[in-house]
């Protein structure tokens, strides 16, 4: 800034300017009208008045150089504002940055840029895709869209996201293992447990193709679908997948997803927690073999006789606090103490040259919920029996309509004119034997309470696919060609590992909707050569994000100085 002095045939005025520069095209503009030589004569008692407008200019430069500077904005009631002009912007993606940076996906890109040699901006094509599918999921020509609301523009063109998926999808793999070890130097990773699961995700179409697959849908929706599987570390963090064909069994594929992990990733001591039905005897032999173990839940309707009578009989159950033996039919159930402890009984088996040792636990609190969601099922059942019996059609496992039956035959043994539709007390009876148990197996030694506990994190990757399903509206999917399908999901897989390592970053005190409302609330006002101007609220969730990030937002203005600063930590 320097000073102006301004003459006319009246008086001689001082002023503060400016030089800008836009386009490369330099101009100036009046910081401040400091008055009129005569003026300011008058009020500094016959001080020079262009000596002081000078200190005073240089103490302004002194304080814009500190970022301490107040900025004074005047603005007209009568002016319009210019036509077509962006004026806000996102700034919650400067958090993602940093993790994005820190887990070097940028010099992931640039090694796949120079591998293939295409000269767009990989780099800027898929921190775009990532940030997108975080703040505003939507389809990829709408996130081209909305990246223009982000501070930082982008530099890529539309055509450019298409052509990107390509070569994403070819080097999904070797995304994946860069980033394992990359997120190393992030964070810890406790590769000792891994967590696998499945689900599948559908398409807004209904011709089979490629990936695309007719199969059991856990949606119930009659569309194509494809399938995930994932694995997560010990501590919540996505580890890796793969995309399997909608119709493929889903147990075959956690072998092949974790050969490579064992080749890729070069881990080969890990326990592997799965639930029932990924745990077929295959996949707990593979994992009976050098340092690898096992834990998978168990279903106690589907154990052989003798272990069933041994698993429901109410004598012989332990709690890992003391040695004594309980018999759970005598339980105090009006102690609540005892309805939080979980009780639990184990054994090893052999079967099928695989031995396994088999825990089973139990506790009132368990039992409780499972009568409570029956009852709910049951209540839904009668009420269907009475308005609309018509809905009646075949039921699964766990559908409420399996506690209905059919007769044709009136309760005095007659052939009735109609179906009668009644509640199966049977089935009901039948169930309520199981509620409150619980089984697991594994091939570890540990005590019973720790595999118990180790298996209870489980939670924790099936909420890893309702973020994605959810929060991150990764389905349906409209995507046609395998490899765009297959880039699609790997950057909801990298989305998905940020958005966690963001978690671990600000504590557990937020949930996934506030985080991630947070961060698209976070705008800013541009004002033209001087900053931005937070347009959000500051709560204790921006205050946990830049205390943990290093960064600051939240003050009444961030200069342009200021902002370029952040930039630059956000990239570090």
């Amino acid at each position: 800034m320097r000073l102006k002095i301004s003459e006319s045939k009246n008086a001689k005025s001082l002023y503060v300017i400016k030089s800008t520069y836009k386009n490369g095209i330099r101009s100036t503009r009046i910081v401040e009208g400091l008055g009129t030589v005569a003026k300011l004569e008058k009020e500094l008692n016959g001080e020079d008045p262009i000596e002081w407008a000078r200190r005073y200019i240089a103490e302004l430069n002194k304080k814009e150089k500190e970022r301490t500077r107040t900025v004074m904005l005047k603005l007209s009631p009568v002016k319009q504002i210019a036509k077509d002009e962006q004026r806000t912007y996102n700034g919650g993606y400067l958090f993602l940055q940093q993790i994005y940076h820190e887990i070097g996906l940028h010099k992931i890109c640039a090694a796949i840029s120079d591998k293939y040699k295409f000269e767009f901006d990989l780099n800027g094509v898929l921190s775009r895709l990532i940030y997108g599918r975080i703040i505003f999921p939507s389809s990829k020509l709408s996130t081209y869209k909305l990246s223009e609301k982000l501070i930082q523009q982008p530099n890529f063109e539309i055509q450019h996201i298409y052509r990107a998926l390509e070569f994403i999808s070819k080097e999904t793999d070797y995304i994946q293992s860069e980033l394992y070890k990359n997120s190393l130097k992030a964070t810890k990773r406790n590769t000792g447990i891994l967590y696998y699961d499945c689900t599948n995700f559908f398409f807004e179409i209904e011709q089979e193709e490629g990936l695309k697959q007719y199969g059991y849908s856990k949606e119930h929706r009659p569309n194509p679908v494809v399938q995930m599987g994932l694995f997560m570390d010990g501590g919540g963090t996505p580890l890796a997948f793969n995309i399997t064909r909608g119709n493929d069994n889903e147990q075959i594929t956690l072998r092949p997803l974790e050969q490579k992990i064992l080749s890729d990733f070069e881990l080969s001591r890990f326990v592997v927690c799965t639930d029932a039905g990924l745990a077929s005897a295959d996949n707990r032999k593979f994992n009976n073999k050098g340092e690898r173990a096992f834990i998978t839940t168990q279903s106690i309707k589907k154990l052989k006789k003798h272990l069933k009578e041994w698993a429901l009989d109410t004598a012989g159950w332990h709690l890992p606090a003391d040695n004594l033996i309980y018999d759970i039919s005598e339980l105090d159930e009006t102690d609540e103490e005892i309805k939080k402890k979980t009780f639990f009984k184990e054994r090893w088996v052999k079967e099928d040259d695989l031995e396994q040792k088999l825990i089973v636990t139990y506790s009132i609190k368990y039992r409780d919920y499972h009568r409570k969601i029956r009852e709910s099922q049951i209540e839904r059942a009668q009420k269907t029996i009475e308005s609309n019996p018509t809905k009646i059609k075949k039921a699964n496992q766990n559908d409420y309509k399996r506690f209905i039956k059919k007769t044709n035959c009136t309760a005095d043994g007659e052939i009735a004119e109609k179906e009668i539709y009644s509640i199966d007390t049977s089935v009901i009876q039948q169930e309520a034997i199981y509620d409150g148990f619980y089984g697991v197996c594994t091939n570890l030694e540990d005590g019973a309470s720790e595999i118990i506990k180790v298996n209870h994190r489980r939670w924790e990757i099936e909420e890893c696919f309702r973020i994605m399903k959810s929060e991150f509206k990764s389905r349906p999917v409209y995507l046609q060609r395998d490899e765009r399908i297959i880039a699609h999901f790997t950057t909801c897989f990298i989305s998905l590992m940020i958005y966690r390592l963001l978690e671990k970053k600000i504590g557990e005190n937020f949930t996934c909707h506030e985080i991630i409302g947070g961060l698209r609330d976070m705008n800013f006002h541009k004002i033209p050569d001087e900053g931005y101007i937070p347009c959000y609220t500051r709560t204790d969730l921006t205050d946990a994000l830049h205390d943990a990030f290093g960064f600051r937002t939240d003050y009444q203005i961030v200069s342009n100085a200021n902002m370029k600063n952040i930039f630059s930590i956000s990239k570090k």
